[in-house]
């Protein structure tokens, strides 16, 4: 089992499913190469100071070390959020937590890839595209380019 440690990842790891339980929310993606298991800890600054934020990282990657394998799903990600009720839960308890979070995750189905942004246009109740941006219009034009520039040579 390895550690996610590139911003990306964690960033492709959320937008896959999550389940919330009270001192962690646990999030998964599924992968598609052949790699180990990769496990990855936030704790945000909002739940204390930094020595309250080691503490929870901690008992968070002691909960993924006692956790069976079989548990995780091959060539999957998963990131686990802790959250100031890790510091006073029960770790028998937060292990009982992870392991049925974990059994969530696999009965959910997984996420569809996202639409194309022509498919992502708003539309009406009628079905018609909305907006009124022309289709050849560049998003980019630049309306002031005929304008004079507003400093004047001495």
């Amino acid at each position: 089992m390895d550690r996610l440690r590139q911003r990306a990842d964690f960033l492709a790891v959320a937008d896959g499913a999550r389940i919330n339980g009270a001192a962690f929310t646990v999030q998964s993606r599924c992968r598609d190469d052949d790699g180990p298991v990769r496990v990855g800890f936030t704790v945000t600054k909002k739940n204390g100071t930094a020595t309250e934020r080691n503490r929870i990282r901690r008992r968070l990657r002691e909960l993924v070390k006692r956790l069976d394998v079989i548990s995780l799903r091959p060539h999957s990600d998963y990131v686990l959020v802790g959250r100031r009720a890790a510091l006073n839960r029960d770790f028998a308890t937060m292990l009982d937590d992870l392991r049925s979070a974990l059994h969530r995750l696999d009965r959910q189905p997984s996420k569809a890839p996202k639409a194309s942004s022509s498919e992502s246009l708003p539309r009406t109740r009628s079905g018609v595209e909305t907006g009124s941006r022309n289709e050849n219009a560049s998003p980019y034009k630049d309306n002031n380019a005929s304008r004079e520039p507003n400093c004047k040579p001495n």
